[in-house]
């Protein structure tokens, strides 16, 4: 089988499975895209008197300050989490719907811009042979969905990669709480997930006008 062939049952992949996952693929990707969020804003409601406690000692801001900051700071978080997953004020979180006369297609790009950003987070430089893969295999993927060149299925893979090496190496599960390591890996893992959101909102809406995808229809 050549390249081209290869290539070819690889998009056909992703076609099929974007014709099978449509109905339900944008809601599970707003929830991976709100879920560092969702997490935190939880976390606070459940740490209160941890995080009021260290607002109060960092800031020497008295303890009604430093409840009001936690409690505004727990409010708009979940508070955004609910209205991204209801559908109100956004169509599709990350991807702002616009009306037909607005430039959309450049919202979409920036959308996928700073998406590039969010995955640069994720990014690890340390001198190990997998991180050194990762970093190289990640960052290949991202820049196809940066410039919108075979956007679904480049997108598509880096879900796959990321989840997969988001569970093998982030699995907070299996540290203890009250080590640090637990919440530090809580956190990676969390943001890999938002990450992957983005992506599976590129998957279910494409790249929008301003991508090479959409040029080569023009060729």
């Amino acid at each position: 089988m050549g390249q081209n062939d290869l290539m070819g049952t690889a998009e056909d992949f992703a076609d099929q499975f974007l014709r099978v996952t449509k109905q339900y693929l944008p809601h599970v990707a707003r929830l991976c895209l709100i879920s560092t969020f969702l997490e935190d804003g939880i976390r606070m409601w459940f740490q209160w008197s941890e995080q009021r406690d260290y607002i109060d000692s960092t800031w020497n801001c008295g303890y009604l300050l430093a409840s009001s900051f936690v409690f505004l700071n727990l409010l708009g978080q979940l508070t955004g989490c609910v209205l991204v997953l209801s559908r109100n004020f956004s169509m599709f979180a990350g991807v702002p719907t616009m009306r037909e006369s607005s430039p959309k297609q450049y919202m979409q790009l920036g959308g996928r811009v700073l998406l590039v950003l969010m995955f640069m987070t994720l990014l690890h430089f340390d001198a190990s042979f997998f991180s050194i893969v990762q970093n190289i295999v990640g960052t290949a993927l991202m820049i196809l969905v940066a410039i919108g060149f075979k956007t679904k299925l480049a997108a598509l893979t880096l879900v796959v990669w990321l989840f997969a090496i988001n569970v093998y190496f982030n699995a907070f599960w299996t540290i203890p709480v009250y080590k640090p390591m637990h919440d530090f890996l809580k956190y990676d893992f969390f943001q890999t997930m938002s990450v992957i959101g983005g992506l599976l909102l590129v998957v279910a809406l494409g790249p929008g006008g301003v991508s090479m995808d959409e040029k080569k229809k023009e060729w």
